[in-house]
């Protein structure tokens, strides 16, 4: 294969590489500028940072263990585990170090508003890191989720996007048309396969040509997969929040009450009944209502196309009211926006989609390039996520803020981590309009095992997945 050519390693036996397919590759893997899905999800693989957190959205220890010395002082104290980087060397305090202020520096990282209260950061050792920050934060330790990359490769401006070099529980064996991992424990191979098409990916599961693939399937695709024999399908409920972002600098969407009137033309429980799969449910804010921050008293904005023709007559729009909406080329979401189109033609709205392959999409919302667009915000943990996407201090790139959201109140709000008032704010402002939570599932061959999909879409699962030998009863 091209790609153990490219590394020097050995040709693997046949099947003893796990396959999973995905709806799209990974756009970097550097954790510093990582804000899409795919490379999120695989940079938990390839990197450890310092915190990780609890079924409750916790921060709990991973590299390091924490404690407050005062209002301004943090205190790390690294562990055993976990400290050995993918090229031999040891992680230290001074990777530690070395990758804040890195990010601190950047000019161009969406990550890097996140760290702006850190006012200094120093190696006391080997094994001990402190921060200093500018004001009291109470919430800190659960900030410190970027992966530790080596001090000596930063220094020397490495390529972690396309090289990473991390100490997680997968090392990175090389990326050309397929994203190839190696398990540190035991040197599984795993590869990762983008495969855009949904009835594709279905058909090279079924023939053998991959071995799994978790989410991006419409659910008859999902009910036809249970059905198969020799395929396996988990489902769980899910966490990933899916919305519409408005453009608030837009003359038409600045208004509140063209946002409000957006948002009232969209049925999500017919969506959610006919279109998306098991475990999927209503979303009112980014962190669901289980969640410590979550806000469960925000109610969900109904379906109500009659109210929000009244509001786009009571703003002076003449109707019908032209927009255009940008999502990805995949199938599922050009379907769900082709869904919504319909269902807003009732409430005097003409939306025009407008689909674009992965990059060009994703750089056309980080640009601000937009009227309407939709995304998914996956993996978040913390409330922090407020203030990257909402804070006026966070417009790109400074930040996801990719709205231009520019609100005092909303501010100061989430200055004072004010988390119940900083939801009940942003669903009145509407920067976005709240979708759904998303269902989660994985499907494989039979004789995979070990893998469970995970609430946030997570492919932690790859660190333990394994392929077991079939015997005549499977």
């Amino acid at each position: 294969m091209v790609l153990c050519m490219v590394v020097g390693c050995a040709k693997p036996p046949a099947h003893s590489e796990i396959r999973m397919a995905l709806a799209q590759a990974p756009l970097t893997l550097d954790p510093r500028y990582a804000t899409d899905a795919a490379s999120e999800r695989i940079n938990r693989l390839i990197y450890r940072p310092l915190v990780d957190f609890d079924a409750h959205s916790h921060p709990i220890p991973l590299l390091a263990n924490w404690q407050q010395t005062d209002a301004l002082h943090y205190r790390f104290t690294l562990g055993q585990s976990g400290r050995l980087f993918h090229d031999g060397t040891t992680l230290t305090a001074a990777d530690v170090v070395a990758t804040y202020v890195s990010l601190l520096a950047l000019k161009d990282s969406p990550h890097t508003a996140e760290f702006a209260n850190i006012s200094d950061v120093q190696a006391r050792n080997d094994d001990v890191v402190e921060f200093t920050l500018r004001v009291p934060d109470s919430q800190f330790p659960a900030r410190l989720i970027i992966g530790i990359m080596p001090a000596r490769l930063i220094a020397r401006h490495h390529d972690f996007a396309r090289q990473p070099i991390g100490s997680g529980s997968l090392q990175l064996m090389g990326w050309k048309r397929t994203v190839r991992l190696q398990r540190i424990s035991d040197h599984q191979q795993i590869v990762l396969e983008e495969v855009r098409d949904p009835t594709v990916r279905v058909l090279k599961l079924l023939r053998g040509e991959v071995d799994m693939l978790q989410g991006d399937l419409p659910p008859e695709l999902v009910s036809y997969l249970k059905q198969q024999n020799g395929i396996s399908v988990e489902e769980v409920a899910g966490t990933n929040f899916s919305y519409q972002g408005f453009n608030l600098q837009d003359p038409l969407l600045k208004n509140p009450l063209v946002r409000r009137a957006v948002t009232l033309a969209v049925d999500r429980n017919a969506i959610l009944q006919h279109m998306l799969i098991g475990g999927s449910r209503a979303a009112t804010a980014i962190l669901p209502p289980e969640h410590w921050a979550g806000n469960a008293a925000l109610p969900a904005y109904p379906y109500d196309p009659v109210q929000a023709r009244s509001l786009l007559l009571q703003a002076g729009i003449k109707l019908p009211l032209k927009l255009v909406y940008k999502t990805s080329t995949d199938a599922q979401r050009v379907r769900l926006a082709t869904v919504m189109q319909a269902q807003m033609r009732a409430s005097g709205i003409d939306l025009e989609i407008r689909s674009l392959d992965w990059g060009t999409f994703f750089d056309d919302i980080k640009q601000g390039h937009f009227q309407l667009y939709g995304l998914t915000w996956v993996g978040i943990k913390t409330p922090e996520i407020y203030r990257l996407a909402f804070h006026s201090a966070s417009i790109p790139p400074k930040g996801a803020n990719r709205g231009h959201l520019q609100d005092a109140e909303l501010d100061e709000l989430i200055d004072r981590a004010d988390w119940q008032a900083v939801t009940a704010r942003a669903h009145e402002l509407l920067p976005y309009v709240p979708l759904w939570y998303e269902g989660q599932f994985a499907a494989m061959r039979k004789d995979i095992v070990g893998y469970t999909p995970a609430a946030d879409g997570n492919w932690d699962g790859l660190a333990v997945v394994a392929r077991r030998k079939l015997n005549d009863k499977d």
